[in-house]
């Protein structure tokens, strides 16, 4: 059981990169704080990259360090599968209603892995984006936190099956947890919500939901990831072959007054990266970037000349208006037109990867039209809201951190009324 009442200096509402660093950041400076989480982990979309860009390194080092930061902080209070229902109050005076959905899972859990191996239910992986299954009973990732497991209520027939108890030496399943409210009442609230991928099914002539060889730049992350679907190694989905010839599709719904009208900032340099997940694994590949502008400002400009350099990665300046399949060849016909030189390209490619945008994750919040704006994002204004991360705008990661370092000094000035 969790505590009916709370009472903190600050709420961050969101756990991913920003969520963390205004948590950790406020904390250290001596606030009381509540990290609130939906998803049962945290780390947010951070946690499904490969790797970042221009470095190319593991984004795991330094989240393994803001995790034990918060783990090794008293004044940080952790809470996953967390939503807020409703917010009164002023800056200062806030009363915050906030649900917690059941785990089913408790803190006995040692992470043994003995609950999966006799469930007998599956459920599809949402962490690899629906490219794999896990048992209904899983743990989100390999060094999820907190490292315990959860249970899908979806597709888990629960008392009507009760395996994982009884497998369990360790009494740490209950199957009989509900849902709870607790209240928070706290000074100042962060908003670190994120965001999530456009959905590319809106995508008609893409052909993403068509063609299993059509994926998304979030996908081709988690299928160069160790702890990927494919352990880290490239395949087409359709074959599990190797992948010879790609295609990448940027603003896939971005840019676009019938889908996201703004751009997502980002996507260029992802599948500038994901060149190079593919030219380490195919040294011959041949890689083909439709766009309509590189965005690789200042310090990006040095990777983007790199990528360039590569004699099998080829750019044509047009947008692709259309995907299709070949069924004698089984490959896909990318069909588009190059605005610099005014010819119609159709070619054939085994994998194609839309560079679908970033869409700020605010759908739900108990948050009034004036701190949204017109594309949906969050806006930091004297109503009292406090936002960082992408869900104020597209941003990459350490734009992130610095927007997240920012908010914790408004939060500071909003508890002491200044």
């Amino acid at each position: 059981m969790t505590e009916a009442s709370i009472t903190s200096d600050l709420l961050v509402v969101g756990a991913g990169i920003a969520g963390i660093t205004a948590a950790v950041e406020a904390a250290e400076t001596g606030l009381k704080v509540v990290l609130l989480e939906k998803r049962p982990y945290i780390g947010g979309k951070v946690t499904q990259f490969n790797k970042y860009f221009p470095k190319l390194c593991p984004p795991s080092c330094g989240l393994e360090i803001n995790i034990r930061r918060l783990r090794t902080n008293p004044k940080v209070k952790v809470l996953t599968q967390a939503e807020v229902a409703d917010v009164s109050g002023q800056p200062g005076e806030y009363d915050v209603n906030v649900k917690l959905k059941p785990r089913f899972v408790t803190d006995r859990c040692t992470s043994c892995g003995e609950c999966v191996t006799v469930c007998p239910e599956s459920r599809s992986n949402d962490f690899n984006y629906g490219m794999d299954r896990t048992a209904s009973i899983y743990i989100p990732y390999e060094n999820a936190y907190p490292s315990k497991y959860v249970i899908d209520p979806v597709t888990c027939k629960a008392s009507g099956c009760k395996k994982c108890v009884e497998a369990c030496k360790y009494g740490a399943i209950d199957l009989s947890q509900t849902e709870e409210t607790i209240n928070i009442q706290t000074g100042a609230i962060i908003w670190a919500t994120g965001w999530e991928p456009y959905d590319a099914n809106k995508l008609d002539v893409l052909g993403f939901g068509k063609f299993p060889d059509v994926i998304t730049n979030v996908m081709m992350e988690r299928l160069a990831a160790p702890d990927g679907p494919t352990k880290g190694k490239i395949l087409r989905p359709s074959t599990n072959g190797a992948v010879n010839s790609v295609a990448f599709v940027q603003c896939a719904g971005s840019r676009d007054e019938n889908h996201l009208e703004y751009c997502s900032s980002v996507c260029c340099m992802a599948s500038l990266k994901h060149t190079r997940y593919i030219r380490e694994q195919y040294p011959d590949a041949e890689m083909d970037i439709y766009y309509i502008d590189v965005r690789a400002n200042g310090v990006f400009e040095e990777f983007y000349s790199e990528v360039s350099r590569d004699p099998k990665v080829h750019f044509h300046r047009g947008k692709v208006a259309k995907v299709s399949l070949d069924s004698s060849s089984g490959k896909l016909i990318v069909e588009a037109e190059d605005t610099l030189t005014g010819t119609r390209i159709k070619k054939s490619v085994e994998l194609v990867v839309l560079a679908t945008g970033m869409q700020p994750n605010v759908s739900g919040l108990p948050l009034d039209r004036s701190q949204i704006d017109g594309d949906g994002f969050l806006v930091s204004g004297g109503s009292g809201a406090i936002a960082c991360g992408v869900n104020t705008r597209p941003k990459d990661v350490s734009a992130v951190v610095q927007e997240a370092t920012g908010s914790v000094l408004k939060a500071i000035q909003a508890i002491k009324g200044n």
